[in-house]
């Protein structure tokens, strides 16, 4: 009885670079991969997922129309409602609260990697193949990125509410004097809600550092 030959992994490529594009459908093909499908943006994307369902979809953060995280949020929603369909993010960018909010529900069939980092096409292929079969692939940046903004909410929910009152207006740009005539309180009493805050964000003076505005991107990245 002759010997099933297994089928070829389906794939669906996301990219709005042409170039970039049409070299990973290249790579893969190359590879003995089958590309289905190759679009350029999110809505495409969500649309060649749902009639095809490919076995992974290798997705950019960053398409049309917006540029920002149309690529992720595509993600999701494929993660979301075709879960047997791995998503493997490819991209230059973290978008670290978008990669959270992918990776908190069922990581399996999930990977993202970063397209300066990968060295070696076979270490790609191999990426691509893992989330296939249901993997999770993450390149270790992105969980570093992660790590640190877990960090960073950790210790927001430490703050006092009257010390979340003083960073928020902090981020503002609002001075001590501002944040005490706001707040109806003492400058002196400011002052160390402003040194509690700093100190409980892990901002140690610097010469380097504005502490200040490092506290206010910190707020607005929570």
């Amino acid at each position: 009885m002759a010997r099933l030959t297994p089928r070829p992994l389906r794939v669906v490529i996301a990219e709005d670079a042409a170039i970039m594009r049409d070299g990973l459908a290249q790579i893969l093909i190359r590879r003995g991969l089958d590309v289905v499908a190759v679009v350029a943006d999110a809505a495409a994307l969500r649309c060649a997922v749902d009639e095809l369902l490919p076995d992974v979809a290798i997705i950019d953060v960053r398409m049309p129309p917006t540029h920002t995280d149309e690529g992720l949020r595509a993600a999701q929603s494929i993660h979301r409602d075709h879960p047997q369909v791995g998503v493997l993010v490819f991209s230059q960018y973290i978008e670290t609260r978008s990669a959270a909010e992918l990776l908190s529900g069922a990581p399996a069939g999930v990977g993202y990697l970063l397209k300066d980092r990968v060295a070696d096409v076979s270490d790609f292929i191999d990426a691509v193949i893992s989330v296939a079969r249901g993997g999770t692939v993450l390149d270790p940046e992105v969980v570093r990125h992660l790590f640190a903004a877990s960090h960073r909410a950790n210790a927001l929910a430490t703050l006092t509410p009257r010390e979340h009152e003083v960073l928020a207006l902090i981020a503002q740009g609002r001075s001590n004097a501002a944040i005490a005539s706001m707040l109806a309180i003492s400058a002196g009493v400011v002052e160390k809600h402003v040194a509690s805050v700093l100190a409980k964000l892990g901002l140690a003076p610097s010469d380097n550092d504005n502490r200040r505005v490092i506290a206010a991107i910190k707020y607005l990245e929570s």
